[in-house]
C-alpha cells in the first residue's frame, strides 16, 4: 500500500518511499510543524535507511534548516538529545516490520507529533523545493548520553550478580543496551547478532523466536534474557525460565516502580491494570500519539505503556541514585531496567506473579492487505449477526462490544476477542485476554483459525 500515517509515523514500502516523496512530506514537516530551526536526524539498521536519511537531509537543509546527524541509534535516545536542544527530529524507521517497508517517525520541538499535526503536514504537501543550504553537524555522543540517563539514575551497582542474555540481532540499539546493562553491573552474553535485518514483533513473538530465547535461556543458565525491535523503542524480556514477558505486564510493573498515579494506555493492553490502585488508568486507541493525547489530557505523575512494551514518562521521576527526566515517547529500556531492578535477587518470574491474574496475547495474520481486511472489520463492528457468526466459531458469545479502535467483544465468561487491522502493514491483528495462559492460548487459536476461515 502507498505510503502513510499510521500508528507511529509515515510507513511504506522501501520502493515507494521515493526521494521526491520523502522530501515532499520534509518540507511540510518542517513548513507545518515547530523545530526551532533545528532537525536531529537518526536512522535505524535497515538497509534502506541511509538512502532515506540523506534525502531527508538534503530536503531539510535546503529549507535552511541546520540538520545534525546523530547516525545510527535508538529512537528514544534521538527524541531525548532533541528534546535537550530545543529541536525538532526525524527518525529512519520501520520499526517491527520487515525490511521492504520503513518510514520516517516525526518530533517537533515539543516532542512526538500529535494527530493533528499529522494532518497539517498532508495539508502542507506539494510546496516548491527550497534554494537555501543549512548547515550540516553530528551528535556522535546522544546514544552515549542515553545510556548514561539510565545508569546515573539507577545507580552502577543495581544489576550486580545478575547474568543476562542480550539478543542482539539487527536491533540499532544493541550495543546501546548492553553498555546500559553493563554499566548497571549485569554480566551480559550476547546472542544472535544478524548483519542481516530481523523484523522482531515484540508484542507477538513469533514460535520460531520464543524456542530460539527457551533454548537461550536454559543452556546458559540466565537469569533473564532482553532484546528490542529494529529501532530500539519497544522492549522484549523473558524470565529465568525462557518464557517471555507481555509488554503491557511490563508497563504495569514500570508503572508502579516509577511511582506514578496515573496511567494512560491502549485498550488491548492488560485490563489487569485497573486493579493495581493507581488513581485513574485512561484507555485509548493503539498508537503513541494517542496515548500521549491521554497523559497530556490527566497530567501530574502520568505515564503511558502500549502492549508492545514501550514505556513514556511524563513526568520527573527518581531513581534510586538519581533523576530520572520525564521523556514522553516509547522507550524500551526503561521497562527492562526496573523489572530486572525489581526482582531483586530473585526470580523474575516471582516479580510478575505478583501481577493480577489476567492474560493477555498478540498474534496477526500477515500479508493480508487492507481490502481484505476492512470489510471483514467493518461487518463486525456493523453487524451483531457477523460478530455472532464469527464467535460461533469460537464456541463463545458477546456479552458487550468496545470500538474504541477495532472491535473489541468481551464474552459472557469474561474473556476478551480484539480483531483490529495494522495501521501501518498488511497485517490482521487479533488481541485476546483470559484468567490463565491455557485459556488465553487455545482463545488464539482458535480466533485465528477463525479469521482464516472467514477471509477465504
Amino acid at each position: 500500500m502507498a505510503p502513510k500515517f499510521g500508528t507511529s509515523g509515515l510507513r511504506g514500502l522501501v520502493t515507494e518511499l521515493t526521494p521526491d516523496l520523502v522530501a515532499d512530506h520534509v518540507r511540510a514537516f518542517v513548513q507545518a510543524c515547530e523545530i526551532g530551526g533545528t532537525l536531529y536526524l537518526g536512522q535505524d539498521l535497515r538497509p534502506s535507511s541511509p538512502r532515506i536519511a540523506s534525502d531527508v537531509t538534503s530536503a531539510a537543509r535546503a529549507e535552511g534548516v541546520r540538520v545534525v546527524d546523530c547516525g545510527a541509534l535508538p529512537t528514544p535516545a534521538l527524541a531525548l538529545a532533541a528534546a535537550e536542544a530545543g529541536a525538532g527530529a526525524v527518525m529512519i524507521t520501520g520499526s517491527h516490520i520487515p525490511a521492504d517497508r520503513n518510514g520516517l517517525k516525526f518530533y517537533s520541538i515539543r516532542g512526538e507529533i500529535t494527530k493533528a499535526d499529522e494532518t497539517a503536514i498532508l495539508d502542507a504537501l506539494g510546496r516548491d523545493p527550497g534554494t537555501e543550504e543549512g548547515a550540516l553537524d553530528s551528535d556522535p555522543m546522544a546514544a552515549a548520553r542515553f545510556v548514561q540517563r539510565y545508569v546515573t539514575a539507577c545507580g552502577p551497582e543495581a544489576l550486580l550478580g545478575r547474568k543476562i542474555g542480550l539478543y542482539a540481532h539487527s536491533a540499532v540499539g544493541r550495543d546501546d543496551l548492553r553498555a546500559m546493562l553493563e554499566g548497571l553491573g549485569a554480566t551480559v552474553l550476547e546472542l544472535g547478532r544478524s548483519e542481516t535485518f530481523i523484523p522482531v514483533d515484540t508484542e507477538a513473538v513469533d514460535l520460531h523466536t520464543r524456542a530460539l530465547v527457551e533454548t537461550w535461556v536454559a543452556e546458559n543458565g540466565l537469569d533473564a534474557l532482553v532484546s528490542t525491535d529494529g529501532d530500539s523503542d519497544r522492549p522484549l524480556l523473558a524470565d529465568e525460565t525462557g518464557t517471555i514477558v507481555p509488554g503491557d505486564i511490563l508497563g504495569q510493573i514500570t508503572a508502579e516502580a516509577v511511582g506514578a498515579d496515573h496511567v494512560v494506555t491502549p485498550i488491548s493492553s492488560n485490563s489487569g491494570v485497573t486493579r493495581k490502585g493507581f488513581a485513574a488508568v485512561k484507555t485509548t486507541r493503539i498508537g503513541s500519539p494517542y496515548v500521549i493525547a491521554g497523559m497530556e489530557e490527566l497530567g501530574g505523575r502520568v505515564v503511558g505503556y502500549e502492549a508492545n512494551g514501550g514505556f513514556l514518562l511524563g513526568f520527573d521521576a527518581q531513581g534510586a541514585s538519581g533523576p530520572l527526566a520525564a521523556l514522553p515517547t516509547r522507550d524500551c529500556m526503561l521497562p527492562l531496567i526496573l523489572i530486572l531492578i525489581a526482582a531483586g535477587q530473585g526470580p523474575v518470574s516471582a516479580r510478575v506473579a505478583r501481577e493480577p491474574a489476567v492474560v493477555t496475547l498478540a498474534d496477526r495474520l500477515q500479508e493480508v492487505p487492507q481490502e481484505a481486511s476492512l470489510p471483514f472489520v467493518t461487518a463486525l463492528r456493523e453487524d451483531a449477526g457477523a460478530r455472532s457468526a464469527f464467535l460461533r466459531k469460537l464456541d463463545a458469545t458477546e456479552d458487550s462490544l468496545d470500538l474504541t479502535d477495532g472491535v473489541r467483544m468481551r464474552l459472557t465468561d469474561g474473556r476478551i476477542v480484539h480483531v483490529r487491522p495494522s495501521g501501518n502493514a498488511p497485517e490482521l491483528r487479533l488481541y485476546v485476554e483470559a484468567q490463565d495462559r491455557d485459556g488465553a492460548e487455545a482463545l488464539m487459536r482458535a480466533g485465528l483459525t477463525a479469521l482464516r476461515d472467514a477471509l477465504t
